[in-house]
């Protein structure tokens, strides 16, 4: 006959009894209940987040959503709350979102009763972290955890094609990365480096995006139709001059170029006769326009779909007379009774009209370029004015004739 088992007690606090079997049974119970999740009533203190993981793209708005509960009472005292606010981690700590210079006129705190929201536009890389919602009471304060961990992706897919192949790259600020994930229509089907070829005849509905190896969850926007809807090198581009009217020295102009291509081509202004770039951007901008200025200038538009396509433009800058210069010929020694011709040129645009004066005389003496006193004579002696005038100002020199000895002496001045 055999002997029944004996019981073995286990001693808790010296107060209670257990067998082995009913101690089993409690630590099963204790794990059951630490495993359960936790369910708080109306007066606990809670964060609820309506999502716990956020990827965004580069330049978007995102928005983060939580409800929030507390007691009615603390120590039999009434809550009242006093400020919400949002965290994010930097580092080991946490800092209200409000006060960190970077996010100065980029985030919204949003709340109705005891619904909040994140908002933070125009999304910068340096924004991935955890944000926590947190709130002040008259008696207590609380943030909820874990928080909402955003991720924020630069990545893109550019489509080129080059040698006549479609090409579809993965771009990324991280230049070391060279493991990429391809989607197609949202479905994981590729591991790669950065470039896929993808087949030449692509599906209405297709659109392909991409993601770095082991952040699959935060994939690039896709590219939908590039195929179909067309991608082409771009077209004869279209130029403009601002302002269309007449173009004055020291005024401020705008050359304009734009072309239809797909994708967005890239624009570079030249000028005739110069292979130096002037800008690498659609418009040509000139501050203060010269009268060196003037000429002809080329925008070229290009992208990875075919040869570049130019468009010329001619620029005209106006301006007043140049100080004008004077010269007297016959240039060597001149005596009494000979020929002297006064010739007056200066820069201007418009080209100027010329007139001549004499010193102390109301009526002009001569128009034209060009002025020939014949059988010049002491009489003749003095001051002439040569003045350059044209649709935007004047300017004058002068030169002085006299006759010494019966030789002629001159003397030229500007004003």
């Amino acid at each position: 006959m055999s002997t029944p088992p004996q019981k073995i007690f286990f001693i808790l606090n010296c107060d209670w009894l257990f067998t082995l079997s009913e101690l089993r049974l409690m630590i099963k119970l204790t794990l059951l209940f630490f495993k359960a999740p936790l369910v708080q009533g109306q007066d606990s203190w809670r964060v609820t987040y309506s999502s716990l993981q956020i990827c965004a793209y580069k330049g978007s708005t995102v928005e983060m959503n939580c409800t929030f509960t507390y007691p009615e009472r603390t120590k039999g005292e009434v809550n009242s709350l006093q400020k919400t606010f949002w965290l994010r981690k930097d580092g080991f700590y946490y800092k209200d979102v409000e006060t960190v210079s970077e996010y100065s006129g980029r985030v919204k705190n949003i709340c109705d009763e005891n619904k909040c929201t994140l908002r933070i536009t125009n999304l910068r890389e340096t924004d991935s972290t955890v944000y926590r919602f947190g709130f002040i009471t008259n008696k207590d304060s609380y943030h909820g955890r874990p928080g909402v961990t955003l991720s924020v992706t630069d990545l893109q897919v550019k489509v080129s094609r080059p040698y006549k192949a479609l090409l579809f790259q993965c771009l990324s600020g991280l230049s070391s990365q060279t493991s990429y994930i391809w989607f197609r229509n949202g479905q994981k089907f590729k591991h790669s480096t950065s470039s896929y070829y993808p087949p030449e005849q692509l599906l209405q509905t297709d659109s392909y995006s991409c993601a770095l190896s082991g952040h699959e969850k935060c994939p690039s926007p896709p590219v939908c139709d590039m195929y179909l809807s067309g991608i082409y090198a771009p077209k004869l581009p279209s130029v403009s001059v601002s302002p269309s009217a007449e173009i004055v020295e020291g005024s401020s102009v705008t050359l304009t170029c734009s072309s239809d291509a797909n994708p967005a081509p890239e624009y570079t202004w030249f000028k005739k006769n110069n292979n130096q770039p002037l800008s690498r951007e659609a418009q040509l901008v000139f501050n203060s326009i010269k009268s060196s200025d003037s000429g002809e200038f080329s925008c070229k538009a290009e992208n990875d779909l075919g040869k570049p396509t130019y468009k010329w433009i001619s620029i005209d800058v106006k301006y007043a007379p140049k100080l004008p210069s004077v010269s007297v010929s016959p240039s060597a020694e001149i005596v009494e009774g000979s020929s002297v011709t006064l010739t007056c040129s200066s820069d201007a645009n418009p080209a100027a009209n010329y007139t001549w004066f004499k010193e102390d005389e109301d009526s002009p003496t001569a128009s034209g370029q060009i002025f020939t006193i014949s059988n010049f004579s002491a009489d003749h002696s003095g001051r002439y004015y040569c003045e350059a005038q044209n649709t935007r100002g004047r300017h004058n020199s002068t030169v002085h004739l006299t006759v010494l000895s019966g030789k002629l002496h001159t003397q030229l001045r500007s004003d």
